[in-house]
């Protein structure tokens, strides 16, 4: 049984660096929980708002039905009970309403509901299958708008009305002014997630405008960069920020933006590069070539304290 209420978790997740674990595979491409559960536990032991396990970085594209419960119940078992776990709901509507399901089973705190599968819909059916899911499970569900879902600030102040347990609008589009419209007209109702890849180069600006906290991809392996990063936005030191944005995070991005897919593949390249190997990506994703994970390795050996 979940340990938060809709209510008590977007206060939570509003209250710290959120993380997308990366998905432990061997090289057969299969699911490696044992060292899985083994990074959960370390990522658990540092102080962030939640973890969203099965997530984008996660390569919940990639899973199947039963590999996400299974990757959700192993972090739902390892993470501290004061960390919550976000498991992801997707596809159609039906299956998301499936996920949301094997959610609870697994033991999630609650969902990310992401967009639906390749479709295009306009904003009543978004708003439909939003609400669908939601009257559906007990857990408190984020919104992720992005790709072929982008909900308009009109659909996610009607959203918020209907569904109680609707606690977050994870932002992955970066418009600013859809960000804007939704925090004047709902405050704090909804917990404001930045959700763009690679948040940190936008995590600045996105908080003055009410975006209570971000996803971090880099925390998986640079974890205490993350945090110290997240503070010194949280702080508003402006020119601390700036200094780690130029000495990591914008070098970093150059490399993430060569290939479509690399922000996850970057992600798992920076958890070898650190001692903390996750294994390959899975198709139809791409490892990064040998040259890029040798730029990418210099980048954190400049950092102190980057490598296990």
């Amino acid at each position: 049984m979940t340990s938060f209420t809709p209510a008590e978790l977007g206060r939570r997740i509003g209250s710290g660096l959120l993380s997308f674990p990366v998905t432990h595979f061997h090289d057969d491409l299969s699911f490696d929980e044992d060292t899985y559960r083994r990074n959960i536990v370390r990522l658990g032991r540092y102080d962030v708002g939640g973890l969203f396990a099965a997530g984008g970085t996660g390569e919940f594209f990639s899973l199947t039905p039963d590999e996400v419960a299974r990757v959700v119940t192993a972090a739902a078992d390892s993470a501290p009970d004061d960390t919550p776990i976000l498991a992801p709901a997707g596809h159609g509507t039906a299956a998301a309403i499936e996920f949301a399901a094997a959610a609870e089973r697994s033991g999630a705190d609650g969902i990310l509901l992401f967009p639906p599968y390749l479709t295009e819909a306009g904003q009543e059916g978004l708003a439909r299958h939003v609400e669908a899911v939601c009257r559906t499970t007990s857990l408190g569900v984020v919104l992720y708008s992005r790709a072929n879902a982008v909900y308009s600030a009109d659909t996610v102040a009607r959203l918020a009305d209907s569904c109680p347990n609707l606690i977050g609008y994870k932002d992955g589009v970066g418009d600013i002014d859809t960000v804007t419209r939704i925090h004047a007209r709902l405050g704090e109702r909804l917990t404001s997630i930045g959700g763009l890849p690679t948040a940190e180069t936008y995590a600045l600006p996105y908080l003055q405008l009410g975006v209570a906290t971000y996803s971090s991809a880099i925390f998986n392996f640079l974890p205490e960069f993350a945090l110290d990063f997240y503070a010194a936005v949280r702080e508003l030191r402006q020119a601390d920020v700036t200094r780690m944005l130029s000495d990591f995070v914008l070098p970093y991005t150059e490399i993430r933006n060569r290939q479509a897919g690399y922000a996850v593949s970057i992600v798992k390249a920076g958890m070898t590069a650190t001692g903390r190997t996750a294994g390959p990506v899975r198709p139809p994703l791409t490892d990064l070539t040998p040259q890029e994970y040798d730029e990418l390795s210099a980048l954190i050996d400049k950092l102190p304290g980057a490598t296990a």
